[in-house]
This record gives C-alpha cells, sequence and structure tokens, in this order.
C-alpha cells in the first residue's frame, strides 16, 4: 500500500538539519511497517531493534548516553556494523525503554551523522508518565488511519486519488459517483492498514468486521495490561459511549450519558489516556471566532471522535448495507459518520488545528472551525445532497468570515460567500 508519510521521511533524511524522528500514532496504524519500508527503500541498511521484551537492549542506555559506547551493542544485535548515513537505526516500542528514548538528546547532539527513527505504541502515554521527552532535539511525524486518498491508492485507483490534488472539478464532477462508490466503502472499511489490505484483496464486508472487531478487542487489552485497575472502568465507559455521544445532535461530550450525576473530574484521567494513546481525538469547542483561535479554546467543553471511521461503523453494529445503500432508520446517525469522517481527513491530509463553534445561548453552531493564517473559517458538514441549513448562512451574516466551507455529497460549488467541497475531495480544504 501507498503511505505519504513516506514522502515526509525522505524530506527528513535529505535535511541538512536532520534530528532524530520520532514516530506518533496508535496502535496499529502502521508505525513498523512504515519505518521498515522507508529504511528499505532509502538505505543500505536497516538496523531494527524493537524494546519489546528486550532486556539486554534497555539494559545498555542505563549505564550512560555515550553514542560511541551505545553503537557497538547495536552492531552485535543487528548482527552487522551500523554506518552514518547509510544505515538507518530503528528503535521500535520505544515506551518499553525511557533511556533509551532520552538518548535521543546524545544522538541529535554528538552523534547527527547516524540516521535514527523510533515510534511506540504508546509512546504519548508514556511520555505523560515521567519520560523525559528531549525537547528541540527530535523532528516529530504523527501517522493516522489511511486517508481516503490512500484509500483510493490501496483500491488500485491511484488515477482518481491523484485527480482529487488537481482541483479540476470538472474532472472530478464527472467522476463522482465513483468517488461516492468509494467514500461509502471506506466509511465501513475506515483507513487501519490490516483491514485496508485485505478489504483490497478480498472485498469481504464480513472478514472486515472482524477485523476490526479484533482491533477494539485488542485496544481494550491495552487498557488492562497500561492502566491502574480503578482506571479501568472509567476508559471503557468514555470508549464505549463515543458512538452514543455522536448520535445526538448535539454532539458536545456530556458525562451525565455516561453515568448519572458523573462530573468531568471523574473522568479527566480516562480521556487524557485515551487521547494520549491516539484512540481518541478531543476537539475542543471555541466560544469566540478570532484570531488566534487557540487563546479562545474552552477547554471544559468538546466533542470526543475516535481515531478512526470504520472502527466506529464496529463500535456502533452498522452493517454494510446501511451504508452502502441507505436505510430510513440510519438519517441521523449519518451525519455523526459524516463528521467523524471529516475530522479524521483534517487531521490527516492537512496542518490544520480543528475546533468547533458555539456558545450555551448560540443557535448556529458550526460543526468544525479552523484558522487559515490570519482567517478563522467556518465548515458545515452534511452527509448527502440535502443541505437545508441555516445555520452556515447565519454565521457568515454575523462574524463575516471571509471564507465559509461546506462539505457534502454536492459538486463544487462557489458562491460569494461559501464554498461547497464535495465530501471526497477534503484534501483540498
Amino acid at each position: 500500500m501507498e503511505r505519504f508519510a513516506i514522502k515526509e521521511l525522505e524530506k527528513w533524511k535529505n535535511k541538512n538539519n536532520r534530528k532524530p524522528m520520532v514516530l506518533m500514532g496508535a496502535r496499529q496504524v502502521g508505525k513498523t511497517w512504515l519505518m521498515k519500508t522507508f529504511g528499505e527503500k532509502n538505505y543500505k541498511k536497516v538496523a531494527y531493534i524493537s524494546f519489546y521484551n528486550n532486556q539486554a537492549m534497555k539494559d545498555i542506555f542505563e549505564t550512560d548516553y555515550d553514542v560511541k559506547r551505545i553503537i557497538p551493542y547495536l552492531n552485535i544485535e543487528v548482527g552487522f556494523s551500523i554506518t552514518p548515513n547509510d544505515t538507518l537505526i530503528i528503535f521500535d516500542e520505544i515506551q518499553n525503554a525511557p533511556k533509551a528514548f532520552e538518548s535521543l538528546k546524545y544522538f541529535c547532539e554528538d552523534a547527527p551523522e547516524y540516521h535514527i527513527i523510533v515510534a511506540g505504541s504508546l509512546l504519548g502515554v508514556a511520555l505523560h508518565q515521567g519520560v523525559s521527552y528531549p525537547v528541540g532535539k527530535v523532528d516529530i511525524l504523527n501517522l493516522h488511519p489511511l486517508s481516503f486518498r490512500e484509500f483510493l491508492y490501496a483500491m488500485d485507483e491511484q488515477p482518481l486519488a491523484d485527480a482529487l490534488i488537481t482541483k479540476d472539478y470538472n474532472l472530478i464532477n464527472a467522476f463522482s459517483e465513483k468517488y461516492i462508490y468509494h467514500l461509502k466503502n471506506y466509511y465501513y472499511v475506515g483507513g487501519m492498514p490490516e483491514v485496508v489490505d485485505y478489504f483490497r484483496q478480498n472485498k469481504d464486508y464480513n472478514e472486515v468486521r472482524n477485523l476490526q472487531k479484533t482491533i477494539l478487542t485488542q485496544y481494550k487489552g491495552d487498557f488492562g495490561k497500561h492502566v491502574e485497575s480503578n482506571e479501568i472502568p472509567k476508559i471503557n465507559l468514555v470508549w464505549d459511549s463515543i458512538p452514543m455521544q455522536l448520535a445526538k445532535e448535539n454532539k458536545k461530550f456530556f458525562f451525565g450519558k455516561i453515568k448519572e450525576g458523573a462530573r468531568s473530574n471523574d473522568f479527566e484521567n480516562a480521556i487524557q489516556w485515551l487521547t494520549d494513546s491516539g484512540l481518541v481525538h478531543k476537539v475542543n469547542r471555541v466560544n469566540e471566532p478570532k484570531i488566534p483561535l487557540s487563546a479562545y479554546k474552552n477547554f471544559s467543553i468538546y466533542k470526543l471522535f475516535v481515531l478512526d471511521i470504520g472502527l466506529l461503523c464496529a463500535m456502533s453494529d452498522l452493517d454494510a448495507q446501511t451504508i452502502l445503500k441507505g436505510n430510513e432508520m440510519f438519517v441521523e446517525f449519518k451525519g455523526a459518520l459524516a463528521e467523524q469522517y471529516v475530522l479524521q481527513q483534517i487531521i490527516c491530509d492537512t496542518n490544520y488545528t480543528p475546533y468547533y463553534f458555539g456558545t450555551d445561548k448560540s443557535t448556529f453552531e458550526q460543526d468544525f472551525i479552523i484558522q487559515k493564517e490570519n482567517d478563522v473559517v467556518p465548515i458545515e458538514v452534511k452527509s448527502s445532497t440535502n443541505v437545508r441549513s441555516q445555520s452556515l448562512k447565519a454565521f457568515y451574516e454575523k462574524y463575516n468570515p471571509k471564507t465559509s466551507v461546506r462539505f457534502s455529497l454536492l459538486p463544487y460549488q462557489e458562491q460569494s460567500w461559501m464554498q461547497n467541497i464535495p465530501l471526497y475531495a477534503i484534501c483540498n480544504l
């Protein structure tokens, strides 16, 4: 499969001021595959070292951070000589070796000639549990499930995927039915690499669901392995409630919907753990659409989304026929899926930080809002061609943003006050 992140790693390889690379991402989004594939394509040698159940390698970093001392030990572990510039050093499951993670500072300062990339499934959690972060001494790349364009590549539809970034909407509109067909499949399959690869080869929706359920079970297994016992029930309650929270017209996360009488303080640690692990995306509300948006973020009011739309479908037990062919009972939750999809594409296909807009008294809440340079851009999400809604128009009339965006299944359309972008073309945001 094609992962666009490889191009980012190639840019990193050729940087003059290259630092050790930290690859962040949830479990099973393809970090190990990406590192190895990148190494095989761009280096003569790949020195892969996993710290999972590898006490001998962990002990090497306990003495000191002298890179000249450490390299000979790594040579023995991989079975060949690691040489600068033509060898990629990979440290996998780095969260199991805090001292190895801290050594990146010294690779950066004392041995920048070595190319080193590290990853760990729960690295974000580890960083909040006392692992010292080498501030300013590493480069960072976030890896997410496959985007819709990457999904098209996996389905052997590279020309279709590449047409999107031309922004030639006469060309794009001519193939709208094909895009919508693949979009519906993406809603069901999602972007988890193992699931996409199986679907690419077999087109078996039932087995896709089995694979998704297995991943969800493994995630819950992580709760038990890496969380204090008193936090496990809270994490499960938050995680299991997300489909129900998104199904509401007001998608703000309500703690009272988890458990009667529940308060935010009861679940702060659980939500933080899910966010740190990469399993959940938190989208905070901004109460005023002003620059910079981050200064107007409400820390206590937010929506929660999961990392992948296919996993959301599996958590909700949505069958393939409902998504592919529709169902009159499916109308409301279709909007939740569309928001999950848009959020996922904004995160993996753009550099924008998504928020949403609203106030306690507002009658025109915006599904998302982003800051584009010095402008605030409101975004409305519609799951189909039915776009009757006054909220985006009302926002425009009150705040007069330079750009307003609506995502829907309608073809591209530009009006004096608003752009309608097809859902399958979010990469053009």
